[in-house]
């Protein structure tokens, strides 16, 4: 992908981003309470958590939800002082679904 296309760059960023949140660990309430000292895990790696994995079902969903998003934003901007921004959101979305479109033809 090159560096001057802004649209898909900056689609495909917030939607790793959502992604990765999707992906992060739910804080339980022992994390919150906090722990004595004494009563912490110890050593390198010991207060990690493996991820959540999300299906690839889950992955489609996430994105279409993004595109979706971009495209509701964009029927809200109805003002002519808005058409640059409403193209650049509709060129992202379009960018995430023919991510969506050349998994289908994959299949």
């Amino acid at each position: 992908m090159r560096a001057r296309d802004k649209a898909a760059v900056s689609a495909l960023r917030s939607t790793l981003a959502a992604l990765d949140n999707a992906e992060a660990v739910p804080v339980d309430d022992a994390v919150v309470r906090g722990a004595a000292i004494e009563e912490s895990p110890a050593g390198a790696g010991a207060t990690e958590a493996a991820r959540r994995e999300l299906s690839e079902g889950g992955v489609s969903e996430i994105v279409r939800a993004e595109a979706a998003e971009r495209l509701d934003a964009a029927a809200l901007l109805t003002a002519p002082a808005h058409a640059e921004r409403v193209a650049r959101l509709r060129a992202e979305a379009a960018v995430l679904l023919g991510f969506l479109d050349d998994r289908q033809d994959a299949v």
